[in-house]
């Protein structure tokens, strides 16, 4: 049975996604940084330790959000990537842990001096400049794609147009941000000409930059900040601390205070001196950046996932407040989870009003004593919805609270598992919340992503009874374009838009096609894992139904995958073999088009070939050498199957080196697999 921090693990995501498109997309959060820090720290805890999770590399791996619309769009030449985050010392110290272990130098810590710098609460931003003129610039974006902003950029006086002696191509980027007297001034002419006014200093630079109206952008006190490099053609540093000296000499503004600290002592002195300062600087913001210095160490260290392994965020501490509990309501999610929400007294903690709050499970609420009516303390500190901490007074007539024994929306029976903390509804298809949620699933930003195609329309068509399962989506138009142009809310030219944006995802990449199906464990990283891993939707399905046999070789090739594990195989065998969802499929067959995915490098000296690691390795560790067989083009497998092409055997190799040798697999030793990684 499932454990029960899986089922939290897909609630945070799917929380996140909300938050991350108000914040990223539509420039209107509705909770502050250290709210959604809180819940991001915790669903990562959790996904470190249920790394094979549906939802664990999703989390480990999301950067942004879906781009706005009315922007031309650029594709980052090196991914603009995020940070971890640190909520105390010793998340520092794990971290300067993790680096020593990953390099193999615990008994080197002078090597890992850190610059360290104020994290400003701003826009991420990437300027391109080519023989030192500047010819392009972008926001992060999700990361791998960002909104040309070129011409809003040019309007920035803290911005370059020209660079001298700079090399042929350079990208320097750094954050787009307000002072505080600048945004105390813009909301007070906003106010004056009756419009509305910005939540933040944030908000107000990301809005004011994404403008498509340059004049706009020009009249608004934007500034930025210098502090890293993208796509460089020559290297213009060698440690953080003399790029920060280049970038100086460029013409950039850096954020101030820095500081290179050669001690975890220097970092945690910095980083209560800057608490100090927080108040007093000009700008807003959450953290302190450190950024281990040295930079050939940097490259070796590289990234994992959504963040690089040599830098971390270190927040501040969270804000809380108190408030009565009015009520606490129930939602049921796609997979008939029922997940308790308390609904607040809203209190304004650090700007910003709340007005709920999540209670993740019948267990907590058990555990915490959560009644209705009761006075409870509210922490912000990152959470997307933030939590309660403590109940501080009971009501006077409060009850213990019932957690429903039925689904709310459907009436069936909420059944939970001995070993599960979650009840679930067992109304399956009959549910319209499961149906509802499995849909909004079907179109949002990872899979399909078809613009309008919201919650809300979601929900329209499914209580019209247009849409039941995802192939009703892609026969709206054929049958009930009339009547829709005709309903509140809706025209010919929104109609249209719709329809147009529907026939646009009729072509769909097998990863997004895999994560869009909703199979339960599978998220956007394992729909990734298995798209590289079979290729083609043909050859999936087709692996699928042969792996129900227990113990076959369709079966031991989808367990080989690395991160898939036995669990999470099961459930994907079972969703193909499921009549209902094989009919389903065959419908969306004949609709789409799936796109045959590829192999992670195609030019890698080892492209399409799959490796396994076993036994210690003692001249690279085992993750820096499955990070070089992944950028090389490899697929690293976690177990040995006629598929396995290397096993490179490690000091005290096990189980897997005896069954490369039944299997007639090649062997290398470690100085073979080096050399084999040098090219």
């Amino acid at each position: 049975m499932t454990d029960p921090a899986l089922q939290r693990l897909e609630r945070l995501w799917q929380e996140l996604c909300h938050h991350d498109k108000l914040y990223h997309t539509d420039d209107t959060p509705i909770i502050s940084d250290a709210e959604y820090d809180t819940l991001k720290a915790e669903a990562l805890a959790l996904a470190r330790q249920h790394p094979e999770a549906p939802f664990a590399q999703n989390i480990l791996s999301a950067i942004g959000h879906k781009l706005k619309d009315g922007f031309a769009k650029i594709r980052h030449r090196k991914a603009m990537l995020s940070l971890d985050n640190a909520f105390s010392d010793d998340d520092v110290a794990a971290w300067f842990e993790r680096m020593a272990r990953f390099l193999g130098m615990e008994d080197q810590p002078e090597a890992f001096a850190c610059m360290a710098e104020p994290k400003v609460d701003g826009l991420s931003l990437s300027v391109r400049y080519e023989h030192g003129k500047l010819i392009s610039a972008a926001t992060r974006g999700d990361g791998a794609e960002g909104e040309d902003v070129t011409a809003n950029i040019r309007t920035l006086r803290d911005i370059p147009v020209m660079l001298q002696n700079a090399p042929d191509v350079l990208e320097v980027r750094g954050e787009i941000y307000m002072n505080r007297h600048d945004f105390i001034n813009l909301n007070e002419e906003e106010a004056k000409k009756g419009k509305k006014t910005f939540a933040n200093p944030r908000n107000a630079a990301a809005g004011s930059l994404r403008q498509l109206d340059t004049l706009i952008t020009a009249q608004r006190p934007l500034k930025f900040f210098a502090y890293a490099l993208g796509d460089v053609s020559d290297k213009i540093a060698t440690t953080q601390s003399d790029l920060r000296a280049a970038l100086k000499n460029f013409g950039f503004t850096l954020n101030e205070p820095a500081q290179l600290c050669r001690s975890a002592q220097d970092l945690h002195a910095y980083y209560n001196n800057i608490m100090l300062m927080r108040a007093d600087l000009a700008f807003e913001i959450d953290g302190v950046v450190y950024k281990l210095n040295n930079i050939a160490l940097q490259e070796r260290l590289g990234f994992v996932s959504r963040s690089p392994r040599w830098a971390i965020a270190h927040k501040f501490p969270p804000q809380q407040g108190e408030t009565r509990l009015k009520k606490i309501s129930i939602q049921v999610g796609r997979t008939g989870a029922l997940t308790p929400v308390a609904e607040l007294e809203p209190i304004g903690i650090g700007g910003v009003m709340v007005s709920r709050a999540s209670l993740h499970n019948e267990d907590e609420i058990m555990r915490k004593d959560i009644r209705e009516q009761d006075i409870v303390t509210i922490q912000r500190a990152g959470d997307v919805i933030p939590q309660i901490v403590r109940v501080v007074k009971h009501a006077e007539d409060s009850h213990i609270f019932q957690f429903p024994t039925r689904c709310p929306a459907c009436g069936s029976h909420a059944v939970r598992d001995e070993d599960e903390a979650v009840r679930r509804c067992t109304g399956g298809l009959i549910c319209p919340a499961q149906a509802k949620e499995r849909l909004i699933h079907f179109v949002s930003r990872n899979a399909f992503d078809i613009d309008g195609m919201g919650g809300k329309s979601i929900e329209e068509f499914f209580d019209l009874g247009w849409i039941n399962d995802p192939s009703d989506l892609f026969l709206l138009e054929e049958k009930h374009e009339a009547t829709l142009v005709e309903r509140k809310g809706w025209d010919v030219l929104s109609a249209q838009k719709l329809f147009a944006a529907i026939r646009a995802k009729k072509r769909i990449t097998l990863e997004r096609f895999i994560y869009a199906l909703g199979i339960r464990r599978i998220g956007e990283a394992n729909a990734k894992l298995l798209a590289r891993h079979y290729l083609s939707w043909q050859k999936l399905r087709e692996q699928m139904l042969l792996a129900q046999t227990a113990d076959s070789e369709a079966w031991r090739d989808l367990e080989s995958i690395e991160r898939m594990g036995e669990t999470i195989a099961q459930e994907v065998i079972e969703f193909f073999a499921e009549p209902q969802n094989q009919a389903l499929l065959n419908r969306l067959e004949l609709i789409l088009t799936i796109e045959d995915a590829k192999p992670a490098s195609q030019d890698g000296l080892l492209a399409g070939k799959t490796i396994v690691f076993t036994g210690t390795l003692t001249k690279m560790r085992r993750p820096e050498a499955k990070a070089r067989a992944e950028i090389l083009g490899a697929k690293v497998a976690g177990s040995v199957s006629k598929k396995t092409d290397y096993v490179v055997a490690g000091a005290d190799a096990g189980s897997k080196l005896s069954d490369a040798h039944a299997l007639g697999v090649k062997i290398l030793s470690e100085d073979e697999w080096l050399k084999m990684a040098e090219g």
